[in-house]
């Protein structure tokens, strides 16, 4: 690994961070976010009407997720993300204007879509501005931080909405959760912006759409979603990295979803749940806050990781006790600081100026898994119940961090026994030069 040296301007990476931050708060504080399944039944909707509602959301999130992504390695992604807000925002005021499940629906459409406007934009400008600025050693850190920033967001809402419903009822919940987004919007337009030159021939493979001459104006659209896939398809690196980062993700952020059951199955009443739901995202606060301790892994460090978050989900749900939520706690901190450290080990793969296109393809990735999941764990419980579909669904961070120990035993076998850290950036013999702060293109 090859450093390059460059004196970080301390007061940049503080704008960009405490603009990071105030962006992830806001954008998750919204008071919608523990009512809404409750909002939809006394609508009058069914079960059935209500899971359908989360197909059409997790749908709308494949369908976005890869365009969006695309949209912003040729557009601005300050503006993107600017928008995105903005989209959530006007679906839940529908929801709150016209509570019907048509508007439910529309306003789902509305939350995938400004949820991929965010997602590959986000990484990607964060990881371009740290590059910049010659601290992109520092991105798992911030990463970190931005999820715990989010996790807080999401704690205070659970706080505040049962409160703001008992005094205003839903159309205040709707009109705060519209605020929060609108706040949202103005912070992110202080976010810095500086996007390099295109590089030509930056995607491999050689029918690749985007091999252009020195000269070529900038990507389009369609040229920039083909030199991201192609970036994915022909080089194993990064291809291994969208991987990770969707299988990493998808597990826990599926299982989460099942948590409440495993808590009433514990024999706790209806109102001590909230309370066991805390201790998670106790651990997940503590996960993005171990960020700066977990870029020092190796892979068997970071295998080992993935080992404690498939024992410690496992024997969380099987011990069918309350306390086996402090080993679930354990699981999502790791499981949290783990998908940190797959994101981080991804931007440090990419190369050229698809970045967010292959972020977004590894967003798609996780929610394709994610469904899987859901489908995999219906299954699952129907036959065997909820504690055991829990643990066997958390099997496979056994089998990914048995796979990472197979491949370093291999290497160390062909004699590549260099254990370097899993999120190491690496850079061309021809990029071993200083690279001062400066001469970007804005946007």
């Amino acid at each position: 690994m090859i450093h390059i040296a460059s004196r970080v301007p301390e007061p940049a990476v503080r704008r960009l961070t405490a603009t990071l931050y105030g962006y992830a708060f806001l954008s998750d504080l919204v008071l919608l976010y523990p009512l809404y399944v409750v909002f939809f039944a006394d609508t009058g909707l069914s079960v059935g009407q209500i899971s359908s509602l989360f197909v059409i959301w997790s749908a709308a999130g494949i369908l976005f997720e890869v365009p969006s992504g695309a949209w912003a390695d040729v557009v601005s992604r300050r503006l993107l993300l600017c928008l995105a807000p903005l989209v959530s925002a006007a679906g839940f005021a529908l929801w709150v204007l016209v509570p019907s499940y048509p508007a439910f629906a529309l306003g789902f459409l509305l939350w995938g879509a400004g949820g991929a406007l965010v997602s590959g934009a986000l990484e990607a400008l964060v990881w371009t501005e740290l590059d910049r600025l010659g601290a992109v050693d520092r991105y798992a850190r911030v990463l970190g931080r931005s999820r715990t920033a989010g996790v807080l967001g999401v704690v205070l809402s659970g706080v505040l909405a049962g409160p703001v419903l008992a005094v205003g009822g839903y159309p205040v919940v709707g009109a705060a959760s519209v605020l929060a987004c609108l706040l949202a919007a103005a912070i992110a337009a202080r976010f810095p912006e500086h996007r390099p030159a295109p590089v030509a021939n930056e995607a491999a493979g050689p029918d690749d759409a985007a091999d252009r001459d020195d000269d070529d104006d900038d990507l389009g659209w369609w040229e920039t979603l083909r030199a991201g896939v192609a970036q994915v398809r022909s080089r194993p690196p990064v291809r291994a990295a969208v991987l990770l980062v969707a299988v990493v993700a998808a597990d826990w952020g599926a299982l989460d979803e099942y948590t409440p059951l495993l808590a009433l199955e514990t024999g706790v009443g209806a109102q001590a749940v909230p309370l066991l739901l805390l201790l998670l995202w106790v651990g997940v606060t503590v996960g993005g806050l171990l960020a700066p301790a977990g870029e020092r892994l190796g892979s068997r460090g970071y295998a080992a990781l993935l080992g404690l978050v498939g024992v410690a989900l496992a024997g969380g749900a099987l011990l069918r006790h309350p306390a086996g939520f402090v080993l679930l706690a354990v699981a999502f901190g790791a499981a949290q600081l783990a998908t940190v450290l797959a994101d981080a080990r991804l931007q440090a793969r990419i190369t050229g100026t698809s970045r967010a296109t292959v972020t977004s393809l590894a967003g798609m990735a996780t929610d394709v898994l994610i469904i899987a999941t859901y489908a995999g764990y219906g299954l699952l419980a129907t036959a065997a119940g909820n504690a055991v579909a829990f643990a066997l669904a958390a099997g496979a961070y056994l089998v990914v961090a048995l796979v990472l120990v197979t491949r370093r035993r291999a290497a160390r076998s062909a004699g590549h026994v260099e254990e370097r850290p899993l999120v190491a950036v690496e850079v061309p013999e021809a990029a071993h030069v200083h690279r001062p702060v400066g001469h970007p293109r804005p946007e």
